[in-house]
C-alpha cells in the first residue's frame, strides 16, 4: 500500500533532474502521475521510464507554464486521462543568470514568466478541482537563491516570491482542505548545475566539490532527496503542514 495510490499528481517541467526525480518517487509510491514539459516527446518519453505500480498511469503532455491556455487545456487533459487531479507540484524553472548592469529585459521576464506566472496559472487551474473535491496539494519549488546569490536577481527575486505566494496561497485555500508548501534545494545535481560550471568555465565536478564543501554534510545533493521533502509534504502525513518553505540544501544556509 502506497502513500499515493489512487492518486493523481502533476509535475511541471519534469522531463528530467528535479522533476523526474520526483515524478519517479511519486509513481513508486503508487500515483498516476502526468509529468508537464514544453517538450511533449521529451515528456512522454519520461513518463514511459517511471516505475508504476498497480495499475497506475502516466502520461507526457506538453505545457507552457506561463500561457493560461496551454495550462488550462493541460489540466483538463490529466483530469480527462487520468481521471482527477490531487497533487500540483510546481517544478518548472530556467535561469538566465546576469549580474544586474549586463541583465536584459527578456532575462528578466523570461525567468518571473515561468516560475512565478508559471506556479500562478497551474495553482489557480488546479485550484478549481481541488476546492471542489475539498482537497489537494500543492508544493512549489523555490530555492537557495532566494536568500540572494550573485548573478541571480531575476532568478532570486522569481524564487523568493515563490515563497509569499506559497504562505499566501496556504491562507486562502486551507478553508478548502488544499495545503500549499514550498521545498528549496540547495545545490542539486542536474543538467542545470552542470550547465552552470560550463558558464562559469568550470568542470562540472568542481563545482560540485567546490559546494560539497560548503556544508556540514559535506556532499551535493541528488533529485531523490528533493523528491523525499516533496512527497512528504504532498502526502496526508503532513496534512497540519501548511504555507511553510523547507529547505534541503544539507545545512548551507544554517
Amino acid at each position: 500500500m502506497g502513500r499515493f495510490d489512487g492518486r493523481v499528481v502533476v509535475i511541471t517541467g519534469a522531463a528530467r533532474g528535479i522533476g523526474y526525480g520526483t515524478a519517479s518517487r511519486f509513481a513508486e509510491e503508487g500515483a498516476s502521475v502526468a509529468i508537464l514539459d514544453l517538450d511533449e516527446s521529451a515528456a512522454s518519453e519520461a513518463a514511459g521510464r517511471l516505475p508504476l505500480v498497480d495499475g497506475a498511469k502516466a502520461i507526457g503532455v506538453a505545457c507552457n507554464v506561463s500561457d493560461s491556455a496551454s495550462v488550462d487545456a493541460a489540466v483538463g487533459r490529466v483530469v480527462d486521462e487520468l481521471g482527477g487531479l490531487h497533487v500540483l507540484v510546481n517544478n518548472a524553472g530556467i535561469t538566465r543568470d546576469n549580474l544586474l548592469f549586463k541583465m536584459t529585459e527578456e532575462d528578466w521576464d523570461l525567468v518571473m514568466a515561468v516560475h512565478l506566472k508559471g506556479a500562478f496559472l497551474m495553482s489557480k487551474a488546479a485550484q478549481k478541482v481541488f476546492t471542489e473535491q475539498k482537497y489537494g496539494k500543492i508544493v512549489n519549488t523555490s530555492s537557495v537563491s532566494a536568500l540572494g546569490n550573485r548573478g541571480q536577481a531575476n532568478y532570486a527575486a522569481a524564487k523568493m516570491g515563490i515563497q509569499a505566494f506559497t504562505r499566501t496561497l496556504a491562507i486562502e485555500l486551507g478553508p478548502y482542505g488544499v495545503n500549499v508548501n514550498a521545498v528549496a534545494p540547495g545545490f542539486i545535481v542536474t543538467e542545470m548545475t552542470d550547465a552552470t560550471a560550463v558558464r562559469l568555465k568550470m568542470e562540472p565536478e568542481q563545482l560540485r566539490q567546490m559546494n560539497a564543501e560548503a556544508n556540514p554534510v559535506r556532499r551535493v545533493g541528488e533529485p531523490a532527496d528533493i523528491a523525499a521533502a516533496v512527497t512528504f509534504l504532498a502526502s496526508d502525513e503532513a496534512g497540519y503542514v501548511t504555507g511553510q518553505t523547507l529547505y534541503v540544501d544539507g545545512g548551507s544556509t544554517l
